[in-house]
């Protein structure tokens, strides 16, 4: 499976289920049009983009170039690609009758596909590109209950307490938290930034 540097945009979860079977890559959702009115979602997608590169994938439709046209206006273009699938009519498996323009979503598409939409957006494919010093083991769930972020009877407060110093979306779940540190920070930066948290150093982590 083919690993990419950048975090890819999508619209929703199936999307994203349909996408992690074809590459290896960070993949956010936008929950569709809820992305307008969500300025945290916003600021998010906004720091993702300045520390690893957005890749836009909508759908071909009417609603996914609305989408991917709000997208151009509100994060720094030069750190964002678009990837484009091709118009092919039919329905997704899991629906009864096709979208209202008869066309495959990302959803849709096979694995083969999807992988020549990113390679033409200019996506980095890791295992084509040198790597400079090993690769830092993630986060996980375990950290999180070492941490005392997850287990304990205090572990949701501090979880909230937590998105709201590092300026994270306060509806992340435990995992979405998880996923949101490894992109933002890693393993390293992010106990040094836990360490300040506990402190209760002064400014944004």
């Amino acid at each position: 499976m083919r690993r990419i540097a950048e975090v890819i945009v999508v619209e929703g979860k199936y999307d994203k289920n349909t996408l992690s079977q074809a590459v290896d890559a960070s993949v956010v959702t936008l929950e569709g049009f809820a992305a307008f009115h969500d300025r945290e979602k916003l600021s998010f997608l906004h720091r993702l983009a300045e520390k690893r590169g957005l890749i836009v994938l909508t759908d071909s439709d009417g609603a996914g170039f609305v989408l991917r046209n709000f997208l151009k206006g509100a994060l720094p273009p030069e750190r964002v690609k678009h990837a484009y699938i091709p118009d092919i009519h039919g329905k997704e498996r899991r629906k009864r009758t096709p979208g209202r323009e008869g066309k495959l979503g990302v959803e849709g598409m096979r694995p083969e596909i999807l992988l020549d939409a990113l390679r033409r957006a200019g996506a980095t494919f890791l295992d084509e590109s040198p790597r400079e010093k090993p690769e830092e083991a993630p986060i996980t769930i375990s950290d999180f209950f070492a941490w005392g972020l997850t287990g304990a009877p205090d572990s949701a407060e501090r979880r909230r307490a937590l998105l709201k110093r590092l300026s994270l979306p306060e509806k992340l779940s435990t995992h979405a938290l998880l996923d949101a540190l490894n992109l933002l920070y890693g393993r390293e930066r992010f106990r040094e930034v836990l360490r300040a948290f506990k402190r209760g150093d002064d400014g944004r982590l």
